[in-house]
């Protein structure tokens, strides 16, 4: 790949069962499982994009949405730049449970963390229990972006995902230039480089990937 790149680390958030997984798997690999079964601890896939003629190499986590992994993949929110918080429309409670995740998520994650509030298998239409208005509103009000998605046909993950990462590279390379500015540094360097997230147990964080998709 020519041209500089930057890392950008998201993470996957949001109650289990919500396809979470396969929006990864879509977005980074273009596949489905329709029998995946719930993540243990955290993964992890990459993709490159490209954004104002950069390359934009994202880190993408998806975390557990069980209770007993709370404190594992809650070390995930630190660090982060972005996040995508997935609810499930056909299931009003994934939805409802939305406001303890984006409340847990900016206890733990930077002030200045990218949120997107993303509902999820938006194929289940004639089985909606979450109108689009109301989690619309919902995203303004706390001030995140949203859209609507369907792992399974495709619908609008592509977008999803390049949408905040076009939004994350702008602002920290924004915040880069301030900084050198700061500092008096030479503007040549435009790379933006962002650390893989902490582990819970000082190893790699390739340790926390497991097992199977959902």
């Amino acid at each position: 790949i020519t041209g500089k790149s930057s890392e950008e680390f998201v993470v996957l958030i949001g109650d289990s069962g919500v396809g979470k997984s396969n929006l990864l798997s879509r977005f980074t690999r273009n596949e489905f499982n329709l029998e995946s079964k719930s993540t243990i601890g955290v993964e992890f896939a990459t993709r490159s994009i490209q954004v104002d003629g950069k390359t934009i190499k994202a880190q993408i986590w998806d975390t557990a949405g069980q209770e007993r992994y709370r404190a594992i993949t809650s070390a995930y929110y630190r660090g982060a730049v972005g996040a995508l918080l997935v609810y499930d429309i056909a299931k009003h409670l994934t939805y409802e449970n939305v406001e303890r995740w984006l409340k847990e998520l900016r206890d733990h994650a930077d002030n200045n963390i990218v949120i997107m509030l993303v509902g999820n298998k938006s194929d289940l239409r004639h089985l909606r229990a979450v109108p689009t208005d109301e989690a619309r509103a919902f995203a303004e009000k706390n001030n995140l972006s949203f859209i609507e998605t369907s792992a399974l046909d495709s619908t609008n993950v592509e977008e999803a995902f390049k949408n905040i990462l076009t939004e994350i590279y702008r602002i920290v390379s924004q915040k880069q230039i301030s900084d050198r500015s700061a500092h008096d540094e030479s503007p040549g360097n435009n790379v933006v480089d962002i650390s893989v997230p902490p582990t819970t147990d000082g190893q790699k964080s390739s340790k926390l990937q497991c097992c199977q998709n959902m």
